[in-house]
């Protein structure tokens, strides 16, 4: 199971790319102003231009994200020049986007053009000098072992020698040598004890976050186990491969290896993802509060036996289970029973085929309450799931969350779980009810291989419209 660490870093990183921001903003214009002796004519307003600058802060550290300056081979890397240059160009992108912001505002936020150079400088000076503290903080912590990955090294090649005395010795490159499948001349001599007898029985025993796989030996199985565990899979490429990759390069010590990517939503982007959805489902509670407490007031005065609310679980990213909260739209009596079992109970198993031929939906549900079929046909049943994205149980878009017999039923659907589960997704804006359940897994694998930011604003937009016209709602 993957750590929680990157995460943790890449905020505490993002908070600290912001003050760094902020400040050295609010210097150049201070050092304009207090230290400049050269008169100048425009209203001093240090604490508009300040106040600006945290507004426009987002869109700032969009371009950080896009320079990849939050993925921890740029940041822990041994070589500091990729991080220079890309932190120098992100500093004059953020005086751009402050420049192309007064442009098309009334505030003149640079009346002199050296202000918006020093604002280059100093935001280049402040972003290095902030991350050699971050990177120095980071090492520290991971010298003790906190937050570190745990490594599986497997294959017979001379890079699994390098590879584990580099993980070894180097603690705080964020990597804990955990176990190595591989023979013994392969292994360093001090590092024999970590060798496990095979894959299997190391993932069995070590607790891994990653695997890197150092020969071309049954890499489909290895890689297959990666996405099972939800581990980071990385392939160390011979020098004929490494000419044609895939994935994301990264050195490990001075050994290449390729991070082959089960989703493109990693790093940074997670991050970004998470805010938006803790800010969209704040926000829709608010707006939805009064809807939701009349709904809440029928099903309650319906039946006060059972509370209004149904929590079922439902497993989300790395197999983790939750509650998916939801407004109870079926009859108690069926509650928390298979399609089978429901039928079954109420005399009707000839309807379990009919359901399931019709994607797991019938017409006339005889297990849903009057008010039921309205709640599911507005999709009102699902707005407590607001509450899910707001604890970070689920996002807002994302593959539907599986039922834990859904993996068992339906083959081995571990990709889907390596993303958050979704509100909406884009199996649901695709036909929701009208396609196979097949297809609409489907669906949610290519979401998961094909993230991307523009993916998740075309399915928020068409969210809206598909509620609004009741397409596919049953």
């Amino acid at each position: 199971m993957q750590k929680k660490s990157d995460v943790v870093l890449r905020v505490a990183l993002i908070i600290g790319d912001a003050i760094a921001l902020i400040l050295s903003f609010a210097m150049a214009y201070f050092i304009r102003i207090y230290v400049d002796p050269r008169p100048y004519t425009f209203d001093s307003q240090l604490y508009n231009f300040t106040l600006t600058v945290v507004f426009l802060l987002p869109i700032m550290l969009i371009i950080l994200v896009t320079l990849g300056l939050y993925r921890k081979s740029i940041f822990l890397g041994k070589s500091r020049l990729p991080e220079m240059g890309r932190l120098i160009l992100a500093a004059v992108l953020s005086v751009a986007a402050l420049i192309v912001y007064s442009f098309f505002s009334e505030d003149n936020l640079f009346p002199v053009r050296v202000m918006a150079l020093t604002s280059v400088v100093l935001s280049f000076i402040f972003l290095l000098v902030e991350r050699m503290i971050m990177r120095l903080i980071a090492k520290h912590i991971f010298r003790k072992e906190y937050g570190s990955k745990r490594a599986i090294i497997i294959g017979n090649n001379k890079s699994t020698e390098y590879l584990a005395d580099y993980i070894a010795s180097a603690p705080e490159s964020g990597y804990h040598l955990a176990g190595i499948v591989a023979g013994k001349r392969f292994i360093p001599k001090d590092l024999v004890k970590k060798q496990y007898p095979s894959l299997k029985d190391a993932l069995k025993k070590s607790r891994a976050d990653v695997i890197f796989q150092t020969d071309e030996k049954s890499t489909g199985y290895v890689y297959k186990q990666a996405v099972r565990h939800h581990l980071l899979y990385y392939f160390v490429p011979s020098e004929t491969a490494l000419s044609s990759h895939f994935g994301e390069l990264e050195l490990v010590g001075n050994t290449p290896a390729v991070l082959v990517m089960t989703t493109p939503l990693r790093g940074g982007y997670v991050i970004i993802k998470r805010m938006f959805d803790f800010v969209f489902s704040l926000i829709a509670i608010i707006v939805a509060a009064i809807p939701m407490m009349i709904v809440w007031l029928i099903l309650k005065f319906s039946d006060f036996k059972h509370s209004p609310i149904y929590a079922d679980e439902r497993l989300t990213r790395y197999n983790r289970k939750f509650r998916c909260y939801k407004f109870r739209s079926m009859k108690p009596e069926y509650s928390g029973m298979t399609a089978e079992e429901a039928f079954t109970k109420m005399g009707k198993p000839e309807l379990i085929k009919k359901y399931r031929k019709g994607g797991d939906y019938l017409k006339n549900d005889p297990r849903i309450t009057k008010f039921g079929h309205f709640i599911r046909k507005t999709s009102i049943d699902e707005l407590p799931q607001l509450f899910n994205i707001l604890k970070g149980d689920i996002s807002l878009i994302g593959p539907r969350a599986l039922l834990p017999g859904e993996l068992r039923d339906y083959g081995d659907r571990s990709l889907i779980l390596t993303v958050k589960s979704g509100l909406t997704g884009f199996a649901q804006v695709s036909g929701r009810r009208d396609i196979p359940f097949e297809e609409r897994r489907a669906l949610d694998i290519y979401y998961v291989k094909n993230w991307s930011l523009m993916l998740d604003l075309q399915i928020f937009f068409r969210t809206i419209a598909i509620v609004l016209r009741r397409d596919g709602a049953k």
